[in-house]
């Protein structure tokens, strides 16, 4: 989390703050303190403040997004693409349990879908489109503007998992066609444990969670204050210093794939070099697991990933990457650095002198190198 951030969220970890249901003066206190939030958030995504709706993180916006729309009607029909994260996928699946249809559009080689293949998924009851705006695991960023122009044609609303590409990239929900759109504020360097979704006004949704009625009744419980007041500054810091922090990430990450790409030909970069996200760099590495990459990576101080930690728990190959084409051995040496606001040319330099042994070094040992 950026100090920053921190700071102003002290006092209302801290102090006398009141509820932002309550008619006293500390709850208007408090329901001040998260218009100011909505406004916020809302200016980062170029879009009405009043669409934005509070909660516990990207995992329960998905969820609101997919089921919210889809047991709504009148529609039963839901499309989405083969390489979605598992909170996205896994209430697609929950649709399928209540008698609705999901259609999964096949991805290219490099991780991307077709408009044209979107459209031709498209039936007279499909009630949403629901995709990443970019992917965790490969960078690859959509054409989510052409999508867009496709659903609006066909009178369809769109879903967009903007996490990796909120404040990295230029998104404006307004402008772009968006319908509905999943943040997360630790991905912004704001608070762990507090998300949003933005809502076209007049979208009706049904709600997931029920009780008092908080947040315009899409999400009932008390709100995280500090959380959201929290995600408003992380979401005024990305948009006043987003722009600049991506032109240098994407500098470092170029600084990463090139080098690596010199130094240790067993590295295979994965997605497009162009069109990815700026601070991501993901590769496999042939006849290597990614986890013992990641293990000894981290025993020299370097931490890094393999699939996505959401993930992980399954121990499987990863579907994104199998969804690309690759096999099930290749998709298990999947590595990725994803570089911050914090990173360092010296840090990438580090990356390049340790990697390139560890590799060898594994490989050498591996019965499939």
């Amino acid at each position: 989390m950026d100090p920053r951030v921190l700071g102003v969220m002290r006092p209302f970890l801290e102090g006398w703050v009141g509820n932002p249901a309550a008619r006293h003066s500390l709850g208007e206190e408090a329901r001040e303190s998260l218009r100011a939030a909505r406004t916020k958030v809302g200016r980062l995504v170029g879009g009405r403040p009043d669409g934005v709706v509070f909660l516990s993180g990207a995992t329960e916006a998905n969820n609101l997004a997919v089921k919210g729309v889809a047991l709504r009607g009148p529609g039963r029909h839901v499309v989405t693409t083969a390489i979605e994260h598992p909170s996205l996928l896994a209430p697609c699946r929950d649709l399928i349990k209540a008698g609705l249809e999901v259609t999964t559009v096949a991805v290219d080689a490099e991780g991307r879908v077709s408009p044209d293949a979107l459209r031709r998924a498209l039936r007279a009851d499909t009630c949403l489109v629901t995709l990443g705006a970019a992917n965790g695991e490969t960078g690859t960023v959509q054409p989510w503007r052409a999508i867009a122009t496709v659903t609006r044609g066909a009178g369809v609303p769109l879903h967009l998992d903007a996490v990796g590409a909120l404040g990295r990239l230029p998104v404006a929900v307004e402008a772009d066609g968006i319908d509905l759109l999943t943040m997360s504020a630790n991905d912004l360097y704001g608070p762990p444990g507090v998300g949003a979704l933005w809502i076209r006004p007049g979208l009706r949704l049904a709600p997931q969670l029920l009780g008092g009625g908080q947040e315009g009744g899409l999400r009932s419980g008390t709100e995280n204050l500090a959380g959201a007041v929290g995600f408003g500054v992380a979401a005024e810091f990305a948009f006043r210093e987003g722009p600049a922090e991506a032109g240098r990430l994407q500098t470092l990450r170029d600084r990463l794939v090139d080098g690596l790409g010199s130094r240790c030909p067993a590295l295979r970069l994965v997605g497009p070099r162009r069109d990815r996200l700026p601070q991501h760099a993901g590769f496999v590495v042939s006849g290597v697991k990614g986890e013992s990459l990641v293990l000894a990576l981290d025993l020299a101080g370097i931490s890094a990933a393999s699939g996505t930690p959401c993930g992980a728990l399954t121990g499987e190959p990863s579907h994104v990457l199998r969804a690309m084409g690759l096999g099930d051995r290749e998709a298990q040496g999947a590595l990725a650095f994803s570089l911050g606001r914090w990173t360092t040319a010296d840090e990438i330099d580090v990356v390049l002198a340790d990697l390139p042994p560890i590799v060898e070094r594994l490989r050498a040992a591996s019965p499939f190198a």
